[in-house]
């Protein structure tokens, strides 16, 4: 009777520390994101005014333009402030959603980003369906079969493919695959989402037919880092006891590998999965410049030349606001995977 009624408040006091353990550790993960918000903000504004030029003397154009002209331009986008005043007024509106209006456009700076955010998602996210799918299925089988030649064979061109500049191989496949090169024809657009003048199913089939190259470009260069990692976190779980204990239950290997090791296995995984995934909505700067696909990146890339400063400075809050969110996701999964977690 006394060793029940000591019991009973032992365990209750475990489940009250359960119960209290994940709110603590997402109230921990939800801060730190907010910390690092604030800071991006903050490091936004400042960077990008170390960038050489003068955005009211780009935007003439080159035309003669009067001192009088160019001081009320300052003076129209915020430019004749004081710095300090430039960066309150920075941040008080972006908390508010309002990142400026962009100097080459005349828009809101949100509108460019809501204008070109679907086409880089079409692009960026039917590459990272294919990356992961790949990377994941092959990291798997090359872990499961380590030392085979199978297994170097998809180890060595991961790691070739993963060294490769996206960019260089991007320009790669545009001289091969659509200006042509030797016997090979040129087969596909050279950069661009559509040709133009078509509707229905033939302005889709048309923009699939822009979207080959580029994704290619971002399947290759991504999938090996996806193919690394999967395969190292299985392999560290291969000498695992409950592993052994499968097998002698008699089931199968392919069973053992999809029911007990990969999902055991899923954890450095799934921050990468998350992390590629803020990455898709971020956009891929070289590739998307390399094939002229109006996106983000694109955009981007064109507001650095000017340089349209609440462009830039919006583009990369958004850019970097993705990938802390999605850091953080991954972050507040890690308990529903693994309660080991958080607790």
């Amino acid at each position: 009777m006394v060793s029940d009624a000591v019991s009973a408040p032992v365990a209750k006091g475990r489940r009250a520390g359960a119960d209290t353990a994940y709110p603590k550790y997402v109230a921990g993960k939800v801060g730190g994101a907010l910390v690092s918000l604030l800071a991006v903000l903050v490091t936004g504004f400042f960077l990008f005014r170390l960038i050489p030029g003068d955005p009211v003397r780009t935007m003439t154009g080159g035309r003669p333009v009067s001192a009088a002209q160019l001081a009320e331009y300052r003076k129209e986008f915020g430019l004749d402030l004081p710095l300090w005043e430039q960066f309150t007024d920075y941040c008080g509106k972006a908390l508010t959603g309002d990142l400026g209006t962009s100097y080459q456009f005349r828009t809101p700076v949100i509108d460019k980003i809501t204008e070109a955010l679907p086409n880089t998602l079409l692009l960026t996210g039917t590459a990272f369906v294919l990356y992961t799918s790949l990377g994941m299925f092959l990291g798997t089988r090359s872990a499961w079969r380590h030392g085979r030649p199978a297994d170097r064979l998809n180890t060595g061109l991961a790691l070739t493919l993963y060294s490769v500049p996206s960019f260089w191989l991007g320009l790669l496949l545009i001289i091969v695959f659509a200006v042509g090169l030797g016997p090979v024809p040129g087969l596909f657009p050279t950069g661009g989402m559509e040709s133009g003048g078509k509707e229905g199913f033939a302005y889709a089939v048309d923009v699939a037919h822009h979207l080959v190259l580029p994704v290619i470009t971002l399947v290759a260069v991504e999938y090996g880092q996806t193919l690394l990692v999967a395969r190292s976190a299985l392999l560290d779980e291969m000498g695992s006891d409950y592993l052994t204990t499968a097998r002698a239950k008699g089931l199968k290997d392919d069973l053992v590998r999809r029911r007990h090791a990969v999902p055991n296995a899923l954890l450095p995984t799934v921050t990468l999965v998350f992390v590629n995934l803020g990455r898709t909505v971020a956009g891929v700067i070289l590739v998307e410049t390399v094939f002229s696909w109006p996106g983000l990146g694109g955009l981007f890339y064109q507001a650095l030349s000017v340089p349209d400063l609440p462009l830039v400075q919006g583009l990369f809050l958004f850019f970097a606001s993705a990938v802390i969110v999605m850091n953080t996701l991954a972050d507040l999964a890690y308990p529903l995977l693994d309660p080991r977690v958080g607790r």
